[in-house]
């Protein structure tokens, strides 16, 4: 199919763990690298779905800085937890620890850590989360992002577009990688050309309708063509 990565939504999605890790190891096997998107930013949800199977972590609705080193924190320098990881996150060296620094980040270095960008509190803190270890990707969320602005789905509105615009400028300067979540071929392919390096694009159950509206469609055509010519009704 050509992907290089398939989303998984937990936020807005019922997944349970179990089904959430056999979906993590089917897409693996396929050489389908699984993405999975948390319910909150919280870091123990980002290692439940690394410990399920899940290659990077997407964090919804994150908006400041100190969100954003616990979820790197999860993601990138297990098994270090409690006050030893809060010290190596506000870059200290805990006595002794370098041995076990370097096992965590050779552990960790495939995994892939990424928040959504999805606010106005988000878009104030965007120079300071950037600039935060780690992190390897922001993904703005176009639509809580225009209702946080006033602009609810007002996704072509000149406010918008240049929120957009600032962050994927800011991003790429940062040497972050920037990515958008919205299902429209002409919008991706004009945030594309804008930067956009990371493309969420479409979703099972919306190609599933597109492509079944566009074939029943064409049934009822056909169908409504046989009813002219006979006493029977097509159901379709």
């Amino acid at each position: 199919m050509g992907l290089d990565f398939v989303f998984i939504d937990t936020e807005h999605i019922a997944l349970n763990r179990s089904d959430l890790s056999w979906m993590c190891r089917t897409y693996s096997a396929m050489n389908l690298s699984p993405l999975v998107r948390i319910p909150s930013p919280d870091p123990n949800q980002a290692t439940m779905a690394l410990d399920g199977g899940a290659v990077g972590v997407i964090a919804p609705y994150v908006e400041t800085v100190e969100q954003v080193k616990a979820l790197v924190g999860a993601i990138k320098y297990r098994p270090l937890k409690g006050q030893v990881l809060q010290a190596v996150l506000a870059g200290q060296s805990p006595e002794g620890i370098e041995p076990t620094l370097d096992y965590a980040q050779k552990r960790c270095e495939d995994n892939v850590a990424i928040v959504n960008i999805e606010s106005m509190p988000a878009m104030r803190y965007l120079d300071e989360i950037l600039k935060v270890k780690g992190l390897d990707a922001v993904l703005i969320g176009p639509h809580d992002l225009s209702c946080s602005m006033g602009l609810s789905e007002q996704y072509d509105h000149p406010t918008f577009v240049a929120a957009v615009d600032e962050i994927i400028d800011k991003a790429r300067a940062a040497g972050v990688g920037v990515g958008i979540h919205i299902m429209d071929m002409e919008a991706e392919s004009y945030w594309i050309k804008r930067g956009l390096n990371l493309v969420i694009h479409g979703g099972d159950g919306m190609i599933f309708r597109k492509y079944m509206q566009q074939e029943i469609a064409q049934l009822r055509k056909v169908a409504g063509r046989q009813v002219q010519s006979s006493s029977t009704a097509v159901v379709v």
